[in-house]
């Protein structure tokens, strides 16, 4: 075999073919560019390829819709001022859990009992002035304190069992009236009824337009009364004792609706001024809780555990809030959240427990004393800037009714009438 001829064939040299050309029609090449771009197709890239990402559809993306918040964000929080706003001196201040000695008029005047006198003080000219003293040679004291709804008439318990009604314009006492042998720890004002709770468990109603003043006798609990409020419309009455029982009377009857029960005796009662049949009350030392009663169905409706004893209970008119003053061993001031039932802040001050709590008749500002001997104010409920500018303290009861709460209050008592 020739060797170069086989080489020549193992490295597969052939000979060039000369180049085919194929004829082309003009027309049909016109009409397939026509085509490709009608369909958007470029003739020299393939239609179906591997090489390129499929194109993005251009539609808007609906999930951005739903990222916004439903409601606008609420960057006007209420600021709380957590320090007292006023200090005054009140020397002499008996430290007795069981006592009531601090009431706030619709008339913006402060009253306070200390030992044996009764001091009302006016937030808008800041004057002090004393109504009445004890007969030194009398071994008594004052014991508790309560404002007639129309400002006129400040109602006195005595530690001896005399119920004493002053009128604070002349200075005099209207009357005494009499019966009891026990220290009346607790009063408040139904209407024109003056109800009275001592400390051998009764509760007695006064009619103070009648002669013979005793109207009625309220006798289920077996320790001292030493909490008692009115509803605002004077349909039903709360009372609170030492024999650990909350008490819900009938202002009808004598005979109770419904009780329940702490674990230590209950000083704290306060009525909800926007809903009629809400009423809270708080424990002592051995229960510290503050309760919340449905008082159409008697149901309990939340439970807050303060950890510290609980001496006096207010409803904010403004807010959904409520404000507790504690004795040991925080002797603070709580704020509240009732629909969350969490607390918002303390409002600290006090260095002994706090006895009682008064709310000014514009229900912005609370006063405490207690048992360090002082009388603190403190805005814990301030409205929300308007115009026309701020009132003193107290600011009187023109502002008080202009409360958006009044017509919540109208209409919570049109809904019980028709239950």
């Amino acid at each position: 075999m020739d060797l170069e001829s086989a080489q020549f064939n193992f490295n597969g040299t052939k000979e060039i073919e000369p180049p085919q050309y194929v004829q082309v029609d003009r027309d049909s090449l016109a009409y397939k560019e026509q085509l490709a771009k009608v369909c958007g197709i470029a003739l020299n890239n393939r239609i179906l390829s591997f090489a390129h990402d499929a194109p993005q559809p251009v539609v808007e993306d609906l999930r951005s819709g739903f990222k916004r918040p439903l409601h606008k964000p609420n960057n006007s929080r209420r600021l709380i001022n957590t320090m007292p706003t006023r200090v005054l001196d009140a020397s002499g201040i008996k430290d007795d859990y069981y006592l009531n000695i601090l009431s706030w008029s619709e008339r913006n005047i402060l009253a306070i009992a200390l030992d044996t006198a009764v001091y009302m003080w006016n937030p808008s000219t800041g004057n002090v002035s004393d109504l009445c003293h004890v007969d030194p040679s009398v071994d008594d004291y004052v014991a508790s304190l309560e404002w007639s709804p129309d400002a006129a008439t400040l109602a006195v318990g005595m530690a001896s069992g005399d119920t004493q009604l002053w009128d604070v314009e002349s200075g005099s006492k209207l009357r005494s009236m009499m019966g009891r042998t026990t220290r009346v720890g607790v009063l408040s004002w139904g209407n024109k009824m003056l109800s009275s709770g001592a400390q051998d468990g009764s509760i007695w109603n006064h009619d103070v337009r009648s002669a013979n003043h005793k109207a009625g006798v309220l006798a289920e609990h077996v320790g001292e009364v030493c909490g008692l409020e009115w509803r605002y419309d004077g349909g039903m009455l709360a009372s609170g004792g030492n024999d650990n029982k909350v008490i819900i009377w009938d202002a009808r009857t004598t005979t109770s609706r419904f009780s329940n029960s702490h674990m230590a005796a209950v000083k704290a009662i306060a009525w909800c001024p926007w809903q009629l049949n809400l009423l809270a009350s708080g424990g002592g030392t051995q229960d510290r809780k503050i309760q919340f009663w449905n008082t159409t169905t008697s149901a309990n409706t939340g439970t807050i555990d303060t950890g510290s004893q609980v001496t006096s209970l207010v409803w904010s008119r403004q807010y959904k809030e409520l404000l507790s003053s504690h004795g040991y061993p925080n002797n603070v001031l709580s704020l509240w959240h009732y629909t969350r039932l969490s607390k918002i802040c303390d409002l600290s001050g006090h260095d002994r427990r706090i006895l009682c709590t008064a709310l000014s008749p514009d229900g912005q500002t609370v006063a405490s004393c207690a048992a360090d001997a002082n009388l603190k104010l403190w805005l814990a409920f301030e409205k929300k800037a308007k115009a026309g500018g701020a009132s003193a303290v107290g600011a009187g009861r023109g502002a008080a009714k202009k409360d958006s709460v009044d017509d919540d209050l109208v209409s919570g008592m049109r809904r019980m009438a028709v239950r």
